[in-house]
């Protein structure tokens, strides 16, 4: 101890640079310590942002089924009116390969549509849905056009004319201003005259009979009270 404490009295000028050395060892790991910081940090704002850009916008993802649902409006308008069916037949004949186009898209458009737009938050998802959706509404437009241009044409005379006559009387089956006997025997032979020509969907037919459902229940209860 004793030496040591010589050995300080006769070194003592030695306390300045080491002083010097301790202070620059001090400042070095604190400037090492505060770049390790900001790196943290920023590692951490780049996984937060990376994290944030994976995510799909909710309204982003709205808006697409807003125009989901604008091209299914226009494919229903087919399937719930029997008057553009007869003038477009194209459009429910699933031998036509542009109308199975269009019903594959569909379908496949309708599989990738979220239940709502908070479900839909992947990036890779909204994009999947996008093309679906896009792919739907060419594949419409291009069958629409297609069924404008050919219309009936490709059925012989005789069909056209069936075609015809089944176009004017579901006028009279649609027509308020006929009696329930009249637009019930006009719904009929609409149906006479379509079989064996366009393949009415169910759900066409269910639209059609529940807008002519009060003539065709009252025909027959004005069969029943006459003959009573």
């Amino acid at each position: 101890m004793r030496s040591l404490m010589e050995f300080l009295s006769d070194k003592w000028w030695m306390v300045f640079p080491l002083m010097a050395f301790a202070g620059r060892w001090a400042g070095g790991w604190r400037r090492s310590a505060e770049r390790r910081h900001r790196r943290r940090v920023e590692l951490h704002a780049l996984k937060n942002q990376a994290v944030e850009a994976e995510k799909a916008s909710t309204a982003e993802v709205g808006a697409l089924m807003a125009t989901h649902d604008a091209t299914n409006r226009r494919w229903l308008e087919y399937e719930l009116d029997v008057g553009k069916l007869i003038d477009f037949p194209l459009m429910t004949d699933v031998r036509e390969p542009l109308t199975v186009a269009f019903l594959r898209a569909k379908r496949e458009a309708d599989g990738q549509r979220p239940a709502n737009a908070e479900d839909l938050r992947s990036v890779s998802g909204l994009d999947a849905y996008r093309q679906a959706v896009n792919n739907f509404a060419v594949a419409l437009d291009v069958a629409e056009r297609e069924a404008r241009r050919i219309r009936d044409s490709k059925f012989s005379g005789p069909e056209r004319e069936r075609l015809a006559t089944a176009r004017k009387l579901l006028m009279i089956a649609e027509n308020s201003a006929a009696t329930p006997a009249e637009r019930q025997a006009a719904y009929k032979r609409v149906r006479r005259e379509l079989d064996g020509l366009i393949a009415l969907p169910d759900v066409t037919l269910a639209a059609l009979e529940e807008k002519l459902a009060p003539e065709l229940d009252a025909g027959p209860r004005a069969a029943q009270l006459h003959g009573g």
